[in-house]
């Protein structure tokens, strides 16, 4: 049983773009809102959106930070998202913050960085925790905890989006010592050509996602980045099917894109 205190609710806008409302705080997640047929070239592949956002940014709620796992891919961060970041409170990777610039207030992380923010009358702390994505590259993941949020068998009760990242041990590790009554996970096995036998997959797939619940005891799961891009190679239906496998299926939430849901 849930021992979370406050009220946390969830839209999902598309692809890995979410509100996350914390009581009177709201988080907005990977800022997406490219319209279906948009395309980028990218040299190793090319991306092209096939949905259109849920939510137009000028629909959008006031936000007061914004979890920004890496600024360098168009299906985490287009055009019209990074002029939804100007003048916002941004968390990011150290390189994302350089790029970004004073258009934004931005705090560059790396894994394992914390930051205070005060939103909505609560302090949260920010935690930067790994992400394994392209080789090469930057990326984040993101833990949201406050005193307010109580604890859970003695644990303070967080919140947790994935990012872009596989599963690794790191990944797991980082979320030892809280209680994740939340987690927002990438899915999508998105994959790229780099040069080897087969394409290099880059976000986790629905057995990778269920190790990870497992391993860090996740109390309920928002699945997102599953759908709407060709680079994805696992939709809902083999991700649910692993879910079922590993027993981990009550915990996961799939939500219609557009509608908000209340977690807590």
């Amino acid at each position: 049983m849930s021992t979370f205190k406050g009220s946390v609710s969830v839209t999902h806008i598309g692809t890995a773009t979410a509100l996350l409302q914390i009581d009177d705080a709201t988080f907005l997640t990977d800022p997406l809102f490219a319209s279906a047929g948009t395309e980028w070239d990218l040299q190793v592949v090319v991306l092209k959106a096939t949905q259109d956002p849920a939510i137009k940014p000028e629909n959008l709620p006031k936000i007061d930070a914004v979890l920004l796992s890496h600024e360098d891919h168009p299906d985490n961060l287009d055009e019209i998202g990074r002029k939804v970041l100007e003048g916002k409170r941004v968390f990011t990777t150290k390189d994302g913050a350089k790029n970004i610039g004073e258009k934004a207030i931005v705090t560059g992380f790396n894994a394992g960085d914390k930051a205070t923010l005060v939103a909505g009358g609560k302090t949260f702390e920010i935690i930067a925790t790994p992400a394994e994505h392209l080789p090469g590259g930057e990326c984040i993941g993101f833990l949201v905890t406050s005193p307010d949020f109580g604890t859970t068998d003695g644990l303070p009760n967080a919140i947790y989006f994935s990012g872009d990242t596989i599963y690794n041990q790191d990944v797991a590790n980082s979320l030892k010592g809280y209680h994740i009554s939340l987690a927002l996970l990438n899915l999508g096995r998105a994959a790229v050509e780099v040069g080897g036998p087969e394409p290099l997959p880059i976000t986790l797939d629905g057995k990778q996602a269920s190790q990870l619940i497992i391993d860090a005891n996740v109390e309920k799961v928002v699945p997102m980045h599953f759908e709407g891009w060709g680079h994805f190679s696992e939709g809902r239906e083999p991700a649910t099917k692993a879910f079922a496998e590993a027993g981990v299926s009550d915990k996961v939430f799939w939500l219609p894109r557009g509608e908000r849901k209340v977690f807590f």
